[in-house]
């Protein structure tokens, strides 16, 4: 096994530098200038984008060389292998960038709104609309007071005093910047908040989860494994698993609220529309209409269409593995926990990796070739709490909604809107039928 161990690291070094020369992202940003025209001819013309060609020659004949170190079949292999497919097809997407072939290619990489998750027939696009569908309706004063506003300095100092308290000196600094494609970003180094993107004091807990406890972690324990550093860099075949395991981790904490819900299923709803048409000005409005947000909106837009065509029917379809792989991590949990597997949970972290990785991981983890991930979160480090939830759930999801739906619907069909002034200091308020009554009839 010494002589296929030093194969499989020397194909993941190849690969890994590989990876870093492709670095897709960063190919298919766009100048701050672009967003500031836009706003100057006052939100009404299509911005204007072009993108530099970039060879990629080295990139193919790195992988090339990579997959002649991995003929074979095993499970290490058939994972290294996949790794090759995942760098050959962001490097044709970066040859592809600014034509149709590049949505083409970023659905065979990412997949679409309609693409079946693993049970086969539901999809995002379905929980996206239900996500829609329900917070549409819903009354935001049922939930309580607005979460407390804060500016992204305020905010960036409420992050760094978290991130200090769970990774210690591994921590990234917090920095507020101006020109950034998201509301924030992050690396082992640091974690950026754009300057002029609005913010509650409920979004601190959410981007802690999100940005250290998932994306700074698995980097950090990726860097570690030195017999296989392709663990410690993101490709596209990565993106689901370590954007849906971020999303999760919001979930665990109790920081996946409504607004951020909402904003992940608006993305996928957004892709969708793009697919059936919609251009980029179209998705603009149906931001604004969603946030009231112009700035923002802009920024949502654009994730939509970069790297892509702005005129419709071509989106960039990375956006939606948000919810695809929230729902395929928290399957994946839930197997694990039924199966009397936890166990293996931790393997998730021990660098950049897909659910469907996790054999080879494993397997690799037992030759010691894979290190126990270092830093973890919570909920991960003590178990107990996940096994609770996802053993209580599981049963839940057996039960037929339907009926749970139609009791309920005639138990509470006598029950209108609840008083805002119901039973606060041990009176009695007057009841709904007598004369100004809060919530009565008028004229």
């Amino acid at each position: 096994m010494t002589a296929e161990h030093d194969r499989l690291t020397e194909a993941s070094r190849i690969l890994r530098g590989c990876e870093e020369t492709v670095r897709l992202m960063r190919a298919l940003s766009w100048s701050p200038t672009i967003k500031a025209r836009f706003f100057a001819h006052g939100a009404r013309r299509m911005p204007r984008v072009t993108y530099p060609r970039r060879s990629q020659q080295s990139v193919h004949e790195g992988v090339a060389a990579a997959r002649r170190l991995i003929q074979g079949r095993s499970l290490a292999l058939d994972w290294l292998n996949r790794q090759a497919d995942m760098i050959e097809l962001s490097a044709r997407m970066v040859e592809a960038l600014g034509t149709a072939d590049f949505h083409r290619l970023s659905a065979e990489v990412y997949g679409l709104p309609t693409t079946p998750l693993v049970d086969g027939k539901s999809t995002s696009l379905q929980l996206a609309r239900r996500i829609d569908r329900v917070l549409e309706r819903l009354d935001p004063g049922h939930l309580g007071s607005d979460p407390e506003p804060l500016s992204a300095t305020e905010l960036a100092r409420a992050i760094q005093r978290s991130v200090d308290a769970l990774l210690g000196h591994a921590a990234p600094r917090v920095l507020v910047v101006q020109a950034l494609s998201a509301k924030a970003t992050s690396s082992t180094k640091f974690i950026r908040i754009r300057a002029d993107a609005t913010f509650t004091k409920e979004d601190v807990q959410q981007l802690v989860m999100h940005e250290a406890m998932v994306h700074v972690t698995t980097t950090l324990n990726g860097r570690r494994q030195r017999r296989l550093p392709i663990l410690a860099v993101r490709h596209p075949g990565t993106t689901r698993t370590q954007e849906g395991l971020a999303v999760f981790c919001e979930l665990m904490s109790g920081a996946l609220g409504p607004s951020r819900l909402r904003r992940l299923a608006n993305r996928v709803l957004a892709i969708q529309r793009s697919m059936e048409g919609a251009d980029f000005m179209e998705l603009y409005r149906f931001f604004v209409d969603q946030t009231g947000d112009p700035s923002q909106s802009f920024e949502d837009a654009r994730r939509i269409v970069r790297g892509s065509l702005l005129d419709g029917g071509a989106p960039f379809t990375k956006d939606g593995v948000y919810l695809d792989g929230l729902v395929r991590v928290h399957n994946f949990m839930r197997a694990v926990v039924e199966l009397t597997r936890p166990d293996l949970i931790p393997l998730l972290f021990c660098g950049k990796m897909d659910i469907e990785d996790i054999p080879a991981i494993y397997q690799l983890a037992q030759e010691g070739l894979v290190l126990r991930p270092r830093y973890v979160p919570p909920w991960v480090e003590d178990r107990r709490f996940i096994v609770s939830y996802l053993t209580y759930t599981g049963f839940l999801s057996r039960i037929r909604l339907k009926p749970v739906r139609e009791h309920y619907t005639r138990l509470l069909s006598s029950c209108r809107g609840l008083r805002d002034d119901f039973v606060e200091d041990g009176t009695i308020p007057p009841s709904d039928s007598s004369p100004g009554a809060h919530g009565a009839p008028q004229g």
